[in-house]
């Protein structure tokens, strides 16, 4: 993965709270249906609210301070007014919270389910360097970060924003001058919000990398337990889950440390407020300028416009942490995908016998070198190739282009004539089927992970597939059969028995093509034996290409591929390549050697 990848991945291009708020609204739309109704909720939860010190100030200069004394009648008014406003504000609340929730679950299950598509449609490079549990937190941690922000601190914000304003008007109605003296008090926080606010957005976005980084160093270990206890690593690898957390502990004390900052600016700002309002509305009442309710009013309204700017720092904490996650869901939704699927305007072959042909590709990893050079090759239907070379010489690469899980630097891979990236991915994954060195299998049955390419396959034509390979006795010892469950990573069954799964897994798939990756080199002598058996009826009837670690494999196949340094050196059969005195031979020898060896 290259630089400017990794950083687009972890900062979606460092993209502001507007951007990143305007690429969320595009990616989930459902996140602003009806924004207009929740704010006219959020407002009249507001207005409810402001009703109580406009209240307070009529039943003091008016109900209790009247020229004709205590009027009973219309405090009891105001007690009403102020007990609708009550009602009304927890009403609106109620409802705009229900509203925030249901439109923010809407929208970030879409963001979810775009991101965990994406991920398969990254570049496998990027798959292969990005951390595993990296990945999987921006599609779960991250987002949840987003939801719980949208839900708790956009009711906030919504609320606080709505009731800031509206007590603006109502201090500046009863008194201007007052109104001034609370706006001068919180000039120094708004002064410094912007920069506090880059430096959180900053701080949270190395936390939320910090999280991907922690869940990968807990996630490895558990996966790889039996590892770290066969070589009794378990100290070294608590002592990186240790530094791992205490990584993100450090970073999470700096982010709250800036939170802590912003909060105590808010808390000293409104304590001015209420000091300089409480100064200043003395001195107008002395001069008859306010009365004792409007100075008591205006408390009211202070602690109404303060307490939503204090909250605020509290929300702008958890809005850096949110928009830091979602600049990294973002990231992975607009790393480009290297290997795009036409859909319905890409070709639709029909299935057949099936020529494969490589037409002088060339191939380099992203600010690598050239790892394949003008390799021109044609395959012939039913041919079974068998692909040779020392470690590093390209043949993996050659089967990835193959199966185009990379697509070429250059040149093209086509297929019955036809460049593989024109073909839709539909039709492409019924005729080509990769069988990897060890075939990952699912945590279900033995039936759910045969029939996981096809799903609407019958237990009956199930059995028919394990017997067409021969396989049928393998099956039957084992202890519920097709029901039989194969465990995390099929570690319920040897890896022998895993090869066996992946093999009629590709058997139901029914392919033109196959392209395996040297089924029998991780396996027993005795399930290689079973094995290579039902490889053989795999085989018969389709082209098939195997990228060969045993040369047995080449003594058998109809022709050989011999790669050295990303280059095609040789090509022939079996009988002349190992006496040509070339690569082949060379490689032959060696082979022979290592099998002599006592």
């Amino acid at each position: 993965m290259s630089a400017a990848e990794a950083t687009r991945m972890d900062h979606g291009d460092d993209a502001g709270g507007l951007e990143t708020l305007r690429q969320g609204l595009r990616i989930s739309p459902e996140l602003a249906q009806g924004w207009w109704i929740t704010a006219l909720l959020a407002l009249t939860m507001t207005a409810g609210r402001i009703v109580i010190p406009i209240a307070v100030q009529q039943t003091i200069d008016k109900g209790l301070s009247g020229p004709g004394g205590p009027d009973m009648s219309f405090v009891g008014w105001m007690v009403a007014v102020c007990a609708v406003g009550i009602a009304v504000t927890a009403g609106a609340s109620y409802l705009t919270t229900v509203r925030l929730a249901i439109n923010s679950e809407r929208g970030l299950a879409t963001m979810r389910i775009k991101a965990f598509r994406h991920v398969h449609d990254l570049p496998v490079l990027t798959q292969s360097t990005e951390r595993r549990g990296a990945l999987v937190s921006r599609v779960t941690s991250d987002v949840d970060t987003v939801s719980q922000f949208l839900q708790f601190g956009g009711f906030i914000f919504l609320v606080s924003l709505g009731q800031m304003l509206l007590a603006s008007v109502v201090m500046f109605f009863y008194s201007w001058q007052l109104a001034l003296v609370v706006l001068v008090c919180f000039i120094p926080l708004f002064a410094s919000l912007r920069a506090l606010q880059r430096r959180m957005s900053s701080a949270y976005g190395v936390v939320r990398a910090k999280v991907g980084e922690m869940l990968s160093a807990i996630a490895e270990p558990v996966v790889g337990a039996q590892v770290v206890r066969a070589y009794a690593v378990e100290q070294r690898t608590q002592a990186r889950i240790d530094s791992t957390v205490d990584d993100y502990r450090r970073t999470a004390t700096s982010a709250q440390t800036l939170t802590g900052i912003t909060f105590s600016i808010g808390g000293l700002a409104a304590g001015l407020a209420n000091a300089g309002v409480l100064t200043a509305g003395v001195l107008l009442g002395v001069d008859g300028k306010a009365t004792l309710g409007e100075i008591l009013a205006f408390m009211f309204l202070v602690a109404l416009f303060s307490d939503p700017v204090q909250i605020a720092t509290q929300v702008l904490t958890d809005a850096q942490s949110a928009f830091a996650g979602w600049r990294r869901v973002l990231g992975v939704i607009n790393t480009p995908a290297d290997v795009v699927d036409p859909g319905e305007d890409g070709v639709k072959q029909a299935r057949g016998p099936i020529a494969v042909e490589f037409a002088d590709v060339n191939f380099a990893y992203p600010e690598g070198e050239l790892v394949l050079r003008d390799v021109a090759v044609r395959l012939e239907p039913h041919r079974r190739v068998a692909v040779v070379g020392e470690t590093g010489s390209g043949k993996t690469t050659f089967a990835k282009l193959l199966t185009r899980l990379m697509d070429p630097t250059s040149g093209a891979v086509l297929l019955d004539g036809t460049d593989a990236r024109e073909i839709s991915f539909e039709s492409l994954r019924e005729r080509v089927v990769m069988v990897p060195q060890d075939g990952y299998l699912f945590d279900a049955s033995l039936a759910e992970n045969v029939r996981f390419g096809r799903p609407e396959v019958t237990d009956a034509e199930l059995l028919a597939a394990f017997e067409s390979l021969g396989l049928t006795d393998w099956l039957e010892s084992l202890p519920d059969g097709l029901q039989s469950p194969v465990g995390q990573r099929g570690e319920s069954l040897s890896a022998g028995e895993r090869q066996l799964v992946a093999l009629v897994r590709a058997n139901i798939a029914d392919p033109d093509l196959l392209v395996l990756d040297e089924a029998t080199s991780a396996v027993d002598p005795g399930t290689e034996v079973r094995v290579n058996a039902a490889l053989e009826r795999l085989m018969t009837g389709r082209t098939s290409v195997t990228i060969a670690h045993r040369l047995s494999t080449a003594e058998a196949a109809d022709e050989v591929l011999v790669f050295d340094n990303g280059e095609v050196v040789e090509r022939g059969p079996h009988s002349e390549l190992v006496t040509a005195g070339g690569v082949y031979s060379r490689l032959h020898e060696s082979w022979i050697a290592q099998r002599s060896a006592p």
